[in-house]
């Protein structure tokens, strides 16, 4: 019932920067934060960054001070833009949402994964 396309990962040089995005559809009532997380291999899923309704931000530490995370509610879009990219930053992105669906139960739902790849 609900669906998340993710794009715009790819393989970039270190310093370098990527802009990923998330779009959420389906039969969605409300949508009570975004998040990005990533897996790389032989390791656990994490969080990367999440922004909530009101656009209060969370970020790994990791990744404070170069990952931006942000959100159109009227496109209900979550971007990451990445800056700074380091060869730790490879992994497979997940896009996040979670809310309530028109009939009031609550979703949670992952969308299919986009790789992240830094490298000389």
């Amino acid at each position: 019932q609900v669906q998340l396309v993710e794009s715009g990962g790819g393989l970039v040089q270190p310093g370098g920067s990527l802009r990923l995005s998330c779009a959420v559809s389906g039969s969605i009532f409300s949508i009570r934060a975004m998040g990005w997380y990533r897996q790389a291999p032989g390791k656990q899923r994490e969080l990367v960054a999440v922004i909530i309704g009101g656009g209060t931000t969370n970020y790994a530490d990791s990744v404070k001070g170069r990952f931006t995370i942000s959100r159109d509610n009227a496109k209900n879009t979550v971007y990451l833009q990445m800056n700074s990219l380091k060869p730790e930053d490879t992994a497979v992105y997940y896009c996040n949402a979670n809310g309530l669906l028109r009939d009031r139960r609550d979703f949670v739902s992952w969308g299919q994964g986009t790789q992240v790849t830094v490298s000389s």
